[in-house]
């Protein structure tokens, strides 16, 4: 039987990677983007590559309507939907005092409260005390969460503290009504989001040297274990905290 899933931030980086290992793993995937029609249309054309259907779902996550309707969009092309990535996320890096009341409200709007109404969108068409079939929701939260984050990334850390904190409540909520709920944490990931450290040179040899398999993540690395709890497999897997950085990262690294 076809099984559906949303993947919020499904247009690049770890959401994307996660589409398609969803979609090898036989998911049908709708891709929920914001800004990048082409990058959500590549990404649903990967899905479709690997023989399963596909659909691009805009809206913004920091917007109650637009979680709403990328749900029904999604509802209305695959049918019900059984999982659920909350995959999208941004960061401003900074230092305390520089950091403005918009960033940190947009940061919070996306990271938690944004993550926070698609989990509730999500428990009210998959809960079997609601008539739903049950279904599984993967968080994603960051291994900065677990010591306060790198430098310049404090606030940052603090939302997605928030994540895992919801994370374990929510879970316990929902587990009677055939819903799983886990976290996944990345460490430092190969993706746009760490900028500049993409490049080849001192202050990436210098952030790969903190943590301790002395390398950076890979955005399949870590849709891997996001698809593995999505999965059967991980069918008693509820309210964890499953960690995908490399061992972690001393507090002192450089900023990104």
């Amino acid at each position: 039987m076809a099984k559906a899933c949303l993947i919020t931030g499904g247009a690049r980086g770890i959401g994307r990677a996660a589409a398609v290992r969803a979609a090898q793993a036989g998911w049908d995937v709708a891709i929920g983007y914001r800004e990048r029609a082409d990058a959500a249309a590549a990404a649903v054309a990967e899905v479709e590559r690997r023989g399963r259907r596909a659909v691009a779902v805009r809206g913004d996550v920091a917007v109650e309507a637009d979680v709403v309707a990328m749900f029904e969009s999604a509802e209305r092309a695959l049918g019900a939907l059984s999982g659920l990535v909350n995959s999208a996320g941004i960061s401003f890096p900074a230092r305390v005092e520089a950091l403005g009341a918009g960033d940190l409200t947009r940061m919070m709007a996306v990271n938690v409260v944004g993550l926070m109404i698609a989990c509730r969108e999500a428990a009210k068409r998959m809960s079997t005390a609601r008539g739903g079939k049950g279904g599984t929701i993967v968080n994603l939260s960051s291994m900065a969460a677990t010591i306060g984050g790198r430098a310049r990334n404090s606030a940052y850390a603090a939302s997605k503290g928030a994540v895992d904190v919801f994370t374990a409540g929510f879970a316990r909520e929902v587990a009677a009504e055939g819903i799983r709920v886990n976290v996944v944490r990345p460490g430092m990931t190969d993706t746009e989001m760490i900028g500049a450290l993409r490049e080849a040179g001192p202050q990436r040899d210098a952030a790969a040297a903190a943590i301790p398999m002395r390398r950076f993540g890979t955005a399949d690395e870590v849709a891997a274990a996001i698809v593995w709890l999505l999965s059967d497999e991980a069918a008693f897997v509820t309210g964890a905290h499953l960690n995908v950085g490399g061992g972690g990262f001393h507090v002192g690294a450089p900023a990104g």
